[in-house]
């Protein structure tokens, strides 16, 4: 596969973090350019472990978890416990654009490498780290040490609390967004730092705590309460201000549909056969529709019942705001998921065939940037990269 050349072509990126906040992060500066160095221990990033693994896999070097992630990085093995491992970090820092890391508050302070040391030598090096509730340097949380995975930051940031079929029961969003909104706020973070520093020559320490990133994906929770004095709680599939606005059953299968204006709302009853329903005074404003949403939800669950997903696309699709629930198989048959490019095939290590990853989804017209490898083996590029180093 032909290296795609990425406008952060030219940035070296030190990535000391595990898991999935941090190398989304990374996958997200790797995708565009950078030359991402994941620095591993002996024993490498647990998720490296993790399932599932190809049946014809026969060596385990990583699953599809760790390839998804790590895809366009290279690999260093480096003990950063040693002596030997500490200076050649250092040596690498030297050079080094960007570093991120994920451990929890003082490890690195532990190591002998934390930002302030490595500012000395390289003034110009802009040091990221995600932790579950932050960095007592951004601002000193009760928190600060406890330990995070998604599930805690979805609940803390309160992104549960607004989630799930009723207000009693909060519920858990299906991917892992407690760690990749953070990681997406982490890279853009780390950009806008880098900007900073092609204007002044000065690095800086970028903090993103990922109940933070939750609860700033929740912004509405707070307006909400500030200005109206309302609690938000889960509502199923609709929505709190806008009626119809939600998902609906079809003859086989599910589909959502939204109509937020007025004008909408008369496309759609004219797509449902009913356009005197648009003109109706239980209907005819959103805030009646609001109202009255049992029976408004109702007319149109009756409507979409009688008809396929593909019926109601043909219906829809272009008129009012629509579409299918899809699974992996749908997208997977896609054209639209095909023709953007959204689904990447990439060889896996000791296993036949190829197997499918989500491309890359920030389009650029000059520097389109791409998955270009796959997931580096562990310490695949220690000798190229520490045999690289001067001094």
């Amino acid at each position: 596969m032909d290296k795609l050349k990425g406008a952060l072509d030219g940035l070296r990126v030190l990535d000391l973090t595990q898991v999935l906040a941090g190398p989304f992060c990374t996958m997200m500066l790797a995708d565009h350019g950078a030359e991402v160095i994941k620095i591993e221990p002996p024993q490498g990033d647990s998720a490296r472990r993790f399932p599932p693994f190809p049946q014809s896999d026969q060596s385990h070097e990583f699953g599809g978890y760790f390839q998804s992630i790590n895809r366009n990085k290279k690999s260093v093995v480096l003990d950063l416990k040693s002596e030997q491992g500490k200076a050649d970090f250092r040596r690498l820092v030297v050079d080094a654009d960007i570093l991120v890391e994920n451990y929890r508050a003082g490890v690195m302070e532990k190591l002998g490498l934390g930002y302030e040391s490595l500012a000395r030598i390289n003034p110009r090096l802009v040091y990221g780290a995600i932790r579950g509730f932050g960095d007592p340097r951004s601002g000193e949380s009760p928190y600060n040490e406890w330990p995070a995975y998604d599930v805690v930051s979805q609940a803390v940031g309160g992104l549960m609390a607004i989630t799930g079929p009723a207000a009693d029961q909060p519920m858990k969003v299906g991917p892992g967004v407690g760690d990749l909104v953070p990681a997406m706020m982490m890279s853009f973070g780390l950009l806008a730092a880098v900007r900073h520093v092609e204007r002044t020559g000065e690095g800086q320490f970028v903090d993103i705590a990922m109940v933070d990133g939750v609860l700033a994906l929740c912004e509405r929770i707070l307006h909400q309460y500030s200005y109206g004095g309302d609690v938000a709680v889960p509502e199923g599939n609709g929505h709190p201000l806008f009626c119809p606005f939600g998902m609906f059953q079809a003859k086989d299968g599910w589909v959502t549909i939204a109509c937020p204006t007025d004008a909408f709302w008369a496309k759609l009853c004219a797509a449902m056969g009913s356009p005197e329903l648009a003109d109706t005074p239980e209907f005819a404003s959103n805030r009646q529709r609001q109202i009255n949403s049992a029976e408004t939800l109702a007319t149109v669950k009756r409507w979409t019942a009688t008809l396929t997903r593909q019926e109601l696309a043909q219906r829809l699709g272009g008129v009012v705001p629509f579409g299918p629930v899809n699974d992996v198989t749908d997208i997977l048959g896609d054209s639209h998921f095909q023709l953007r490019n959204m689904l990447v095939e990439l060889d896996h290590p000791g296993a036949n065939g190829s197997y499918t990853v989500a491309g890359t989804p920030v389009k650029m017209s000059v520097t389109p940037g791409g998955v270009n490898q796959p997931a580096p083996t562990l310490g695949q590029h220690t000798d190229e990269i520490l045999g690289a180093l001067k001094g």
